[in-house]
């Protein structure tokens, strides 16, 4: 199972880091591994690099745009796409600050329709060590 981290970057940080995403996906880690007392100082640098997620906006145009698609739902507050022909079952949650897919799958169908909302996301597997800003990725989903 993958567990991506989706999240919002501010665009000087996007530009910043175009062609070294290494470096903004290890302080992403970093701040994903660190200790409770170690809090403080990890949110504070954290708002720095993320912009924050309105969460109804995208809550509502992920289901206006999935709503129809058969192997689509919505319940408590996921958003689940499971499409038995591709062998895929993902869920999608939408945080103030990220958004997290679980998926069975080495990608996710909602891939394609995130790439539609902003340009500025990252997505981090920090398990797998795989990170992409997902306007560069080739969905093949």
């Amino acid at each position: 199972m993958r567990v991506f981290y989706i999240f919002d970057m501010k665009e000087e940080f996007k530009t910043l880091y175009r062609n070294n995403e290494s470096s903004l996906y290890n302080i992403l880690k970093q701040l994903y591994y660190y200790r409770q007392d170690e809090f403080l100082y990890g949110f504070q640098l954290f708002k720095q690099l993320t912009n924050k997620i309105d969460k109804g906006k995208i809550d509502s145009l992920l289901f206006l745009r999935m709503h129809q698609d058969i192997p689509y739902s919505k319940r408590d507050g996921k958003h689940r796409f499971n499409n038995l022909y591709k062998d895929e079952i993902s869920i999608l949650e939408v945080k103030y600050s990220y958004i997290k897919i679980k998926a069975e799958q080495e990608s996710s169908s909602f891939f394609k329709v995130l790439a539609t909302l902003s340009k500025n996301f990252f997505v981090c597997d920090f398990e797998m060590q795989d990170y992409f800003f997902l306007d560069e990725t080739k969905i093949l989903v």
